[in-house]
């Protein structure tokens, strides 16, 4: 498997992507959505990657900079055809190894509270995330739950 910097050209990306929003659709009320489109993941703060086997989409992942020393994991999915594959533990290794490289100290998330999230929250709970309050512009919300770990 190969992961690599996506530009979010490319059609299996936004299929994956338009997946990935209809679950959120699916489990979540849409208050309650904090999942990002297309456009949203090209901002200048964000980075994108893919994870590739041969010429099949297994899986993405973005990093996105909240402050110098602070990122949040988004857009983390794997592809139905990939679940239960590694593909979601590769990319979180990779995110949490490209925010030490930038010096981060900290990295965040947001996830859903609902059952359908509970492979998730737990997949994060392995890499040692832990529950905290909401950080950055996220507000108390009982379809959210906020996680976080400290880089060392």
């Amino acid at each position: 498997m190969e992961i690599k910097k996506d530009d979010l050209t490319g059609v299996k990306v936004a299929e994956l992507i338009r997946e990935h929003l209809h679950g959120m659709t699916l489990n979540s009320p849409p208050e309650s959505i904090h999942a990002l489109n297309i456009e949203k993941l090209r901002q200048p703060n964000i980075t994108f990657w893919t994870a590739w086997d041969g010429s099949e989409l297994a899986g993405m992942g973005a990093l996105k900079e909240l402050d110098s020393s602070h990122g949040e994991i988004k857009s983390m999915r794997t592809s139905s055809s990939y679940l239960r594959k590694g593909v979601a533990r590769k990319l979180l290794q990779h995110i949490l190894d490209e925010a030490k490289n930038r010096g981060y100290t900290q990295l965040s998330l947001e996830t859903g509270s609902m059952a359908a999230f509970e492979p998730a929250r737990k997949l994060y709970a392995d890499f040692g995330f832990k529950d905290c309050e909401p950080f950055s512009d996220y507000k108390e919300d009982p379809n959210s739950i906020y996680m976080t770990k400290k880089l060392g």
